[in-house]
């Protein structure tokens, strides 16, 4: 039976996060790392400039070895996404995408950063005037609007749902739906219209006035927002607060330890910056793994003590 407490979560599981689960764990900590491997920038990619796994070369072969090494230490791994994360009382609380709320002492964001894009006509001529990429920072400016989401995965529902309490109208766009079960039951629920196909152009003047489909279809929409993939780390991150960096806001702020601003929370791979390369993402998994399971150890102390 799953835990809903845990020491350390972990929510990504490309190399830095597989690091990350296999350091907290071995110091005795109940680790929970969340994600799909196939998410990963690894996944596909064929390694060359790594010393240290002979006879493995194929990413994908490398983050499931990894996994099933983090599981035979006692992590607890889920391919799922995160929806949401709450600061209370020095603990964090997370909705996952399959309606399961958890609880944690810590957390280590291990996801990439880049935001996919379509390469559509208007896209990019629509950017900040119709055309957005996260529904938490802009929904807010389309109250009473007729919007679309188009995507594939948790973010494009999450955020079709979250568009329900701001548009008088939202359309979800997608030629195949990859989901929970439980998320697929709250769309199907909802009053959000779902339509199979893509998206082939964002249309307007000034502004976005409506998108074209793959199908011939015509939407009239004042916004189209593009959610591909699963909540991404610098949404998740600053619902709670944890301040990216001051150059170019692309990236969390860490230190040495991967520590954030955050008392609780590290970052490590991709998600601090360049370079985009897996030794580097290994080595500050280990960091944030060893660092956030310390602090887990030392809060759980902490409240035995005032018990």
């Amino acid at each position: 039976m799953s835990k809903q407490m845990y020491d350390v979560v972990i929510i990504g599981s490309g190399p830095a996060g597989i690091q990350a689960a296999i350091h907290a764990v071995r110091r005795k900590t109940d680790v929970l790392m969340l994600g799909r491997i196939e998410n990963s920038s690894l996944y596909w990619a064929h390694v060359e400039n790594y010393a240290f796994i002979p006879g493995i070369s194929e990413g994908m072969d490398l983050l499931r070895t990894g996994v099933e090494q983090a599981k035979s230490f006692g992590a607890e791994v889920s391919p799922e996404d995160v929806l949401k994360i709450v600061s209370e009382n020095e603990l964090f609380q997370l909705e996952l995408e399959s309606g399961r709320s958890i609880t944690t002492r810590s957390l280590v964001f291990s996801m990439g950063v880049s935001k996919k894009k379509l390469g559509i006509p208007g896209e990019k001529d629509f950017i900040g005037r119709g055309v957005s990429y996260c529904v938490d920072c802009d929904a807010n400016f389309y109250r009473g609007a007729v919007v679309t989401v188009t995507g594939d995965r948790s973010a494009a529902v999450d955020g079709a749902l979250t568009l329900l309490d701001y548009a008088a109208k939202v359309y979800l766009v997608s030629a195949k739906l990859n989901v929970a079960r439980e998320l697929m039951e709250r769309l199907k629920a909802s009053k959000v219209e779902c339509i199979e196909s893509s998206v082939r152009e964002v249309c307007g003047k000034n502004m976005v006035t409506s998108i074209l489909l793959e199908n011939g279809t015509r939407l009239e929409s004042e916004g189209l927002f593009i959610e591909l993939g699963s909540k991404g780390a610098l949404e998740l991150a600053t619902q709670i607060g944890v301040q990216l960096d001051s150059e170019s806001l692309q990236y969390i702020a860490v230190n040495r330890k991967q520590e954030t601003n955050v008392a609780g929370i590290y970052a490590a791979g991709d998600i601090v910056g360049p370079p985009y390369q897996m030794a580097k993402a290994v080595g500050e998994g280990c960091i944030a793994g060893m660092e956030a399971a310390s602090y887990a150890r030392k809060m759980k102390k902490s409240e035995d003590l005032d018990s």
